[in-house]
């Protein structure tokens, strides 16, 4: 089964730091690129790995991506 997940991915530092909520699974790499697959090999390992009571107790279903405006100074 394929399921599409959010990727959440931010400079950090001299590389990037991935995060996917839906699971609260993070990586990191050198460059987005980079990043982004050690993000899905993560999830992959877990998915593969973690027991189906795990996997349950992680999964989010509903995880929204939005902006806010706020004022600054």
């Amino acid at each position: 089964m394929i399921r599409q997940l959010t990727a959440i991915i931010e400079r950090e530092d001299n590389g990037y730091v991935t995060l996917c909520p839906e699971v609260d699974v993070a990586s990191q790499g050198a460059m987005v690129d980079e990043a982004r697959r050690n993000l899905k090999e993560a999830l992959e390992l877990v998915f593969e790995y973690a027991s189906t009571e795990e996997i349950k107790r992680r999964l989010r279903d509903e995880v929204y991506v939005t902006h806010v405006e706020v004022a600054v100074g």
